[in-house]
């Protein structure tokens, strides 16, 4: 079930029309009928007038959501009748333990993680990657303990362009909260309950003043006094700490030489760390599932050039419905971890139990992964690529697809292989085979992963052949297909008779196969 209808399931069981939400959450009921379609998405704004409104929260609605995905998934690896599966499963995230053992990660969340009760099932995921040698660094936030401390000593919260101005009084609440949420992260890291995800774990918990950290000053007229931003990370300290196989925890608070204490951004503490430390990934837990185009589609990988332009676009479009608040304080975050050689930024969702295992150990994640580059290369094949690439082809060569090729073929001919890399895993592959005497050369042998068909892979794979057919001087290229000449017309190739082909090529042509010919001007 997808969070859409979990709202419209919440919705029918409180008696409400879709007409009546739209008039007490100020929405569109038009965009409301899609977002509970799966349509398009939902703002963590709009999200929280909808929970309003159907008086539940938002860890509920995706709480239901899991609920009946794992009443209705037959597939789940964790399903005892089919143990199978679960092997299955378990095998699949081998090349992610591999991958993960002795990288470091910094994990970023706000205080609502602490304040609603989360970081119990997020400190079991905390214990799973411990386990695996992955180094971890945590920072936490801790707004919301701040403004119940400031609302109970009945103190003004005091904005300033969105910044909070840290007076001597706000302070010692800023102070106070860290201090608490401190100890409450170290005791739940500390458990070791048996029958519990947490049995037999051994976290040791490193806090320090590993933060330097200097005011911002005076800005648009207005002292912001202890708010500060980082100056300084010591990556030595928390490097010895993570070499001895210690957690660190990182709070919001920064320390000057002078001795005083600053009020620092989560986000700022996290992507500072992430770089000082050249982390392998910067992964923050936020309202939102991820980041949504203007259509409301959830966006799964971005550059950080394309995260750029979003947030521009979205910053000059106040009428930009899909997008979450969370983009605003996130994407500028991760878009500068990128650009400062951070490899990874993930954005996903607290309230999904298991958000981080689930990101990191399937293919498609769940959340949004930002990269200073593209995950998609293109290359010359190499022998180590040999097995990836008998894997995508053999299954087209049993429906008649493919010509049958053998590894020891494949090995002799690896030098005429071009392959496609997504997030360094041969996903496609294409053949350029040469024939200098009539400047030609076949295109042949193209295949792409099935997960990843249908989004223009096999026209890149094409494409990137085509110009490097032009670099080596080629004047044409030709192909010979049973099954799927319309695909090569619509590239601008011509059907043309055998006696076309090159004089060498036509000796092994097939007439049982009956393939049919495609020549290409260059």
């Amino acid at each position: 079930m997808s969070l859409g209808l979990s709202i419209r399931k919440r919705r029918k069981l409180l008696n409400i029309t879709l007409q009546e939400l739209a008039n007490q959450t100020g929405a569109d009921s038009g965009n409301l009928s899609r977002i509970e379609r799966g349509a398009q998405g939902v703002s963590e704004t709009l999200l929280r007038k909808i929970c309003s409104a159907l008086d539940c929260t938002p860890a509920y609605l995706y709480a239901l959501t899991e609920s009946a995905s794992a009443n209705t998934n037959t597939n789940t690896p964790f399903s005892v009748k089919k143990p199978q599966e679960f092997v299955s499963w378990f095998r699949s995230v081998a090349p992610y333990i591999h991958a993960f053992g002795g990288r470091t990660f910094v994990i970023a969340f706000g205080g609502e993680v602490v304040n609603e009760k989360q970081f119990t099932t997020l400190s079991h995921d905390l214990n799973l990657l411990a386990s695996l040698e992955v180094r971890l660094v945590l920072v936490h936030g801790a707004r919301p303990q701040i403004e119940e401390r400031l609302k109970r000593a009945k103190l003004e919260t005091k904005l300033a362009n969105g910044l909070r101005v840290t007076d001597d009084e706000a302070m010692e609440a800023v102070k106070e909260a860290n201090g608490v949420i401190r100890v409450e992260i170290e005791a739940q890291l500390s458990m070791g309950l048996i029958n519990s995800p947490m049995a037999g774990s051994d976290i040791r918990v490193a806090s320090g003043n590993f933060v330097t950290a200097k005011p911002l000053g005076v800005r648009d007229g207005v002292d912001l006094q202890h708010t500060g931003e980082v100056r300084k990370v010591n990556a030595a300290a928390i490097q010895k700490r993570l070499d001895d196989g210690e957690l660190v925890l990182l709070s919001p608070l920064g320390y000057s030489p002078t001795g005083e204490a600053f009020n620092l951004s989560l986000e700022d503490v996290a992507v500072s760390t992430a770089i000082a430390l050249d982390a392998d990934k910067l992964i923050f837990l936020m309202d939102s599932e991820g980041v949504h185009n203007l259509r409301g589609e959830l966006l799964r990988e971005m550059t950080a050039k394309k995260a750029h332009n979003l947030l521009q676009h979205v910053t000059d479009n106040d009428d930009a419905i899909n997008t979450s608040e969370d983009i605003v304080y996130y994407l500028p975050a991760a878009i500068r971890a990128c650009e400062h050689g951070v490899a990874r930024t993930h954005l996903i969702s607290r309230h999904i139990d298991g958000a981080i295992i689930q990101e990191l150990f399937t293919h498609d994640g769940i959340g949004t992964m930002v990269t200073e580059l593209g995950l998609e290369t293109m290359r010359q094949a190499d022998i180590d690529d040999v097995g990836a690439i008998l894997q995508l082809i053999e299954p087209l060569e049993a429906e008649g697809v493919l010509v049958k090729r053998g590894r020891e073929r494949i090995e002799m001919e690896i030098n005429y292989f071009q392959v496609m890399e997504h997030d360094n895993r041969v996903i496609g592959c294409a053949a350029l085979y040469p024939f200098n005497q009539e400047k030609t050369a076949e295109f042949a042998c193209l295949a792409v992963d099935p997960q990843y068909r249908g989004s223009g892979r096999g026209d890149k794979l094409f494409h990137f052949c085509e110009e490097r057919a032009r670099q080596l001087g080629f004047k044409t290229l030709f192909c010979l297909t049973t099954h799927t000449e319309h695909w090569f017309l619509e590239r601008g190739f011509t059907e043309q008779t055998v006696d076309k082909l090159p004089a060498e090529k036509k000796k092994l042509y097939n007439f049982q196969r009956k393939s049919k010919v495609f020549i290409k001007a260059l």
